[in-house]
């Protein structure tokens, strides 16, 4: 457009006033404000876009409001709107980025770390450390409150487990876990606490911080078990807590069923009994692996020689940890696929001395043989994500027989070393769990029967008195969840029929109809939920090997209301302390070294929080 078109263009626009009802041609003036006219008689124009004030004279016409418009848009067009910072919601950024990441409170500080959110948004006002720690234990109480809610709705018990951790400073922590299934049948863990446990640590001192913890939770009266490992103030601790009147009166049977062993401890405590008796078999293969470890000139000939093999193998040497056995097996397993390739080693350096014989190796073949399944099982043991509860009995019934069938074994070694482990076993497993036991009874694959069957296949004839034992036992926790169903419906119809002032009044001659009824349809219908859900068939195990045991419970609720119930909190039992001790790695990294002065206080806000 020439200035002359765009002058005319004007001056059809916002000559004078007579004009100005005028229609604008020019789709220009959608991009512009006309502003009143000023003193000295100029026309300005303020655009859409950047708020800028134009001139709108008619010597300019519009072409100046074009190359504006045009300029503005393509601007705008690269440039998203930005919206005005939250600093409230930036602060909360920082706290969680902290939470998460385990940074130090400095963070807020760092000097390009500000740089960075200033380039960001030139609006933001950075904090400092102070503040970022304010908010993360701002954090930390919200999320306790929604915490201490969501474990107010539970509709069943809550299980525990509790271990002590020693952070780098050697201070010590009290790791405490709730257990349960929520209100969608989904399982849940929780740290409650992480607090700064001093001197002196006696079980009874520790029973008492502990209720006190629960208190204030308000779970006091939902506990149903807790998992310890074998440490002897355990003992200490949980009789104390049985001997609070106010705490063994909610407990299932008095507190019979309290107290859980670690599953994973005591199989650390019966293999690291059998590996004394083989570690003159063992010495060489760790010495080995020492050696092909030692430098990177071993590390090559070691790869030279595997070169040689015709398969290739994507492992690589492990080193043991003697403490823990599985490392142990591991290395055993791996040091395995390697023996060729240590035959050949030994033949081209003569400064390996330590390679196994023939003997050495048939030997830690069997014994990785009879180790494998007690890999297997703590493995499955150690699962947080699913119900372990119903997996026990298998677990604990498969390692038995193996260890009777090894103690037959020819081989002197393999037998001494069943032998020693059967007399760990029975020091901690003579008798199964009672209340872990329940849970394969609740498994609809197995039932009573598996029970029957397994304990005959142990003890002969000898099996029925310790099914009827368990049998009975079950039938005893289950009256019990019976009877507090019960009492909670008779009040929840006490407090109906007393709340309703304004409600029609019930005729008092016949307040006792419902329960004299139930009591008539119970006489006539003498068989339990128990008694329906054990006479029906059993789910094939081999077609519903996947089955999810919490899913069944929650499709048979309507069915077997009391006792899915129970169901509900028996799969919830933790059987190991996997759980704490998983936890202890991320304190690490909260009080490492560079952290070591930091509150304890602060640092159960940090770890509590991550939690949530």
């Amino acid at each position: 457009m020439s200035v002359t078109e765009g002058m005319d263009e004007f001056e059809q626009s916002v000559s004078s006033g007579s004009k100005r009802s005028r229609s604008r041609t020019s789709e220009v003036w959608n991009d512009f404000e006309i502003l009143p006219l000023y003193e000295d008689g100029h026309r300005k124009v303020k655009c859409r876009k950047c708020t800028n004030i134009l001139t709108a004279d008619k010597e300019n016409g519009t072409s100046n409001l074009r190359r504006h418009a045009k300029k503005c848009h393509q601007e705008n067009d690269s440039v998203p709107c930005r919206p005005p910072l939250d600093q409230d919601m930036y602060r909360e950024k920082i706290a969680m980025a902290i939470i998460r990441h385990n940074y130090s409170f400095s963070f807020a500080e760092h000097e390009v770390n500000r740089e960075l959110h200033i380039f960001l948004n030139p609006d933001v006002k950075p904090i400092c450390r102070n503040t970022a720690k304010s908010d993360v234990l701002i954090i930390y109480k919200r999320e306790r409150e929604n915490l201490k809610r969501a474990l107010e709705s539970v509709p069943g018990k809550i299980c525990l487990t509790l271990d002590l951790w020693k952070s780098s400073t050697t201070d010590e922590y009290m790791v405490l876990i709730a257990h349960y299934i929520d209100a969608n049948w989904g399982l849940q863990m929780r740290v409650l606490c992480f607090s700064h446990t001093p001197p002196p640590r006696s079980g009874k001192i520790l029973g008492e911080r502990l209720f006190n913890i629960l208190k204030e939770w308000g779970i006091e009266k939902k506990v149903f078990t807790i998992t310890l490992d074998n440490a002897s103030y355990n003992d200490t601790l949980v009789n104390s807590l049985k001997k609070n009147p106010s705490f063994r009166s909610s407990l299932p049977c008095s507190g019979e069923f309290f107290r859980v062993h670690c599953g994973a401890h005591i199989l650390n405590l019966i293999v690291q009994e059998g590996l004394k008796i083989i570690e003159h078999t063992v010495h060489n293969i760790r010495e080995s692996v020492k050696y092909v470890r030692g430098n990177d000139m071993r590390k090559l000939r070691f790869a030279e020689c595997l070169q040689e093999l015709p398969n290739l193998t994507s492992k690589k040497v492990r080193q043991d940890v003697p403490t823990r056995w599985n490392s142990t097996y591991l290395m055993i397993e791996t040091a395995l696929t390697f023996r060729d390739a240590s035959h050949n080693l030994s033949i081209v350096d003569g400064s390996f001395h330590t390679c196994p014989s023939d003997d050495e190796w048939d030997k830690a073949e069997k014994i990785a043989k009879f180790l494998k399944p007690f890999y297997d099982i703590t493995t499955l043991f150690s699962g947080t994500q699913y119900p372990t509860t119903n997996l026990y009995f298998h677990g604990v019934w498969k390692i038995h027989l193996r260890i009777l069938e090894e103690m037959e074994d020819e081989d002197v070694v393999i037998s001494d070393m069943a032998k020693s482990m059967k007399e760990k076993f029975d020091k901690y497993w003579d008798c199964y769990s009672t209340v872990l036991s329940f849970a394969v009874i609740l498994d609809p694959r197995y039932k009573l029967h598996f029970v029957e069957f397994s304990y005959r296949r142990l003890y002969g004839t000898n099996g029925t008195i310790m099914v009827m034992d368990l049998r009975d036992k079950l039938y005893s926790l289950f009256e019990g969840y019976l009877r507090a169903t019960n009492y909670e419906a008779h009040h929840m119809v006490e407090n109906a029929s007393s709340s309703g002032a304004n409600e029609k009044v019930r005729d008092a001659d016949i307040a006792g109809f419902d329960t004299f009824e139930s009591e008539i349809v119970g006489s006539i219908n003498s068989k339990s939920q128990l008694d329906v859900y054990l006479e029906e068939a059993r789910f094939d195990h081999n077609t519903h090997m996947d089955l999810d045991i919490l899913e069944y419970w929650e499709s048979h609720c309507g069915s077997f209301p009391e006792l899915s119930l129970m169901a509900r909190d028996i799969m919830s039992i933790p059987i190991t302390t996997v759980a704490s001790e998983s936890t202890f790695s991320i304190g690490g990294r909260i009080l490492d070294k560079y952290r070591s002065c930091l509150l304890p206080q602060n640092a159960e806000a940090l770890f509590c929080s991550l939690d949530k």
